[in-house]
């Protein structure tokens, strides 16, 4: 399994908001920050405001902050709101499966529950459980703000 860039852009755009809740940022900091494509980011951007997980304050000194409280925030719920499918295999889309041994094939159970277990997972883990860990938030936000400085 694989997640898109968009997904990956998300959870690190999360992140960031994450660790830092009391300052709003711009799509270009945090481009900047995680030195990732702005352009991306701001399709990213879009996608977590319609979903609810980000919120815009727009105006000369708006930005982005979290739309809702980080333990709230599971981090399944990001990758089902940015992904667009899980099908692995060809015969998980019914539209396009051309396969012949559909009718017969074993794999397609136990490939949907390994599916089903990896969101299970995520579903179990919340943007706090990742964020806010003991001494690891305060390294990442020490490695964001010396990106920061080195590509200034």
């Amino acid at each position: 399994m694989r997640l898109t860039l968009h997904t990956d852009y998300a959870l690190r755009m999360l992140t960031l908001l994450a660790l830092e809740p009391e300052e709003l940022h711009t799509i270009a900091s945090v481009a900047q920050r995680y030195r990732i494509s702005r352009n991306h980011l701001m399709k990213v951007a879009q996608t977590l405001i319609q979903a609810g997980f980000v919120a815009s304050v727009r105006g000369r000194h708006g930005g982005l902050k979290l739309g809702m409280d980080p333990a709230a925030i599971r981090i399944g719920a990001v990758v089902r709101a940015t992904e667009d499918g899980f099908a692995m295999v060809e015969c998980f889309d019914r539209r396009r499966n051309t396969c012949v041994i559909t009718p017969a094939c074993g794999l397609r159970k136990p490939l949907d529950e390994a599916v089903q277990a990896f969101l299970d997972v995520l579903d179990k883990t919340s943007l706090a459980d990742v964020s806010q860990v003991p001494g690891k938030a305060t390294r990442m936000r020490r490695l964001l703000t010396e990106g920061t400085a080195a590509a200034v």
